[in-house]
């Protein structure tokens, strides 16, 4: 950690035996994993969909303290049972697409590619924003699209309110929008982030920008190009195979297509990564209400101990106070230093094994090469996530929570993305981000909206600038700034 920053690092494990036991282990494991995993699956969500019921219900008015403090701690252990759901399904799926990534790059076959034969199936990220894309259809049919344009995002509800009549009408299914897709952060397993519920600027705001757009994102062509492309993929690493290759090729594609991490990766997100940190979130502020924290969010910055003791009685929120506000400044601080943080904490590596760190967070050789380069460069390399040439200017945003900002057409420039920024690629050019590989965010969803996408350039958000002219080659990887702002 740095500050509240979270650094990536590999930890090599050098034990032969220890290599054995496990590779033991998963090859015991993997072939019924396989043979049943849309079944392992639902079961797993139907578990995560009962947890989430019960605490998206709990109605915190009129309990007591202790009563807070069991919540929190059934919060707690959700929270933890949603993520052993989560390494137990992503590791096996992990598993057996590095085989077929191992298969590729032993044979002339590109491996970054492999995310693009898995692509051209819908996910319960793209199901929010086909809904949010109905939502904006609405409000043009009401007649409403003048509240929109005159209001800047965290005016949009009550002047929606304010004009009555058709707006009000378009707020309750607003509202019935939010009770199915409003429990998500912009943020994964952040507490310090808001749901949509709690805080509906971004939601508007991204709405804002969809009922203006000149017309509607077009997701079933977009879906049938990714397909397409997907097809175009396979058949290119067919032509460069024969024999035993091509048919260890066909059968583990055909096992990754079933047990799909790219995904898979998508869709769990919507039920555990942007989800199931929101009950603790929640229970935190009840807290805080109950105590009479000086700021609402004040519940926050207590560890899961010291918030129980508080709600067993054995310490005093009065005498607690002084060091909550303490720990409130130094987290705001250290958040506006954000823009500032290094990249990289300790020596660069000469390299990086690990191919979770690799294809999902983008440690490629380019990603270290561009720390060494000199910060005048005006050409940054990183890897090639989705095809295609665009040049226009650049948004810089390092959160989430400023995502409507964006206008039609700029360039999103970030250190990454995740499910809860999907919205955002039915109206930028191109995308570019800091981190990332082939099975990263940025690069899965830039396909599916046929955007050009470059990740791992690991310094873009340090080089580039807000309205910089740029250009985007995610063909190649290359990102040119062509003029300064």
């Amino acid at each position: 950690m740095g500050g509240p920053f979270l650094y990536e690092g590999e930890v090599p494990i050098t034990s032969e035996w220890e290599l054995g036991f496990r590779a033991a282990r998963i090859e015991r494991n993997i072939g019924p994993f396989l043979q049943n995993f849309d079944s392992i699956w639902e079961e797993r969500k139907w578990e995560l969909d009962l947890g989430l019921g019960y605490f998206e219900s709990y109605d915190f008015s009129g309990k007591s303290l202790a009563e807070l403090g069991q919540y929190l701690l059934d919060a707690v252990r959700f929270q933890e049972r949603a993520w052993e759901i989560h390494f137990e399904i992503m590791y096996p799926l992990l598993a057996v697409y590095l085989q077929l990534y191992g298969l590729c790059a032993s044979n002339g076959v590109d491996p970054g590619n492999i995310a693009k034969m898995l692509q051209g199936r819908d996910s319960k990220i793209m199901e929010t924003d086909r809904a949010m894309w109905d939502l904006a259809d609405e409000a043009k049919r009401l007649g409403i699209e003048r509240v929109f344009a005159d209001n800047e995002a965290d005016q949009i509800r009550s002047a929606l309110a304010a004009a009555g009549g058709n707006a009000s009408v378009w707020l309750t299914a607003f509202d019935d929008f939010l009770q199915v897709y409003g429990h998500r952060t912009e943020g994964i397993a952040d507490m310090n982030i808001p749901s949509w519920i709690e805080d509906q600027t971004s939601p508007l705001g991204q709405l804002r920008n969809f009922v203006l757009a000149p017309e509607r994102h077009d997701f079933d062509a977009a879906l049938a190009a990714s397909q397409r492309e997907r097809d175009e993929a396979i058949d290119d690493a067919r032509s460069k195979l024969s024999g035993e290759a091509l048919g260890a090729f066909n059968e583990l594609l055909a096992i990754n297509q079933v047990a799909n991490f790219a995904w898979w990766n998508e869709d769990h997100n919507y039920y555990i990564d942007l989800r199931a940190t929101i009950p603790i979130r929640n229970g935190a502020l009840a807290v805080g209400r109950e105590v009479g924290a000086d700021q609402y969010d004040d519940g926050l910055f207590l560890f899961l101990p010291e918030l129980l003791d508080v709600c067993q009685g054995n310490l005093k929120w009065a005498d607690l106070q002084g060091m909550v506000t303490d720990r409130h400044d130094y987290y705001d601080g250290y958040q506006a230093k954000r823009p500032d943080v290094p990249k990289v904490v300790g020596t660069l590596p000469e390299k990086v094994e690990d191919p979770v760190l690799i294809e999902i967070f983008g440690m490629h050789q380019q990603y270290f090469d561009a720390l060494k380069a000199d910060v005048h460069v005006t050409e940054l390399k990183g890897f090639p996530a989705s095809a295609g040439t665009y040049t226009g200017r650049a948004r810089v945003m390092l959160s989430a929570m400023e995502l409507f900002e964006l206008e039609d057409g700029e360039i999103l420039v970030t250190e990454a993305t995740s499910p809860n920024w999907t919205p955002a690629f039915a109206i930028i050019g191109a995308c570019v981000c800091d981190g990332g590989g082939s099975l990263t965010h940025a690069a899965t969803v830039s396909r599916e909206y046929g955007i050009p996408c470059v990740v791992g350039t690991s310094v873009a958000t340090l080089r580039i600038k807000t309205g910089d002219l740029i250009e985007v080659d995610g063909t190649k990887g290359i990102v040119k700034i062509l003029e300064r702002a």
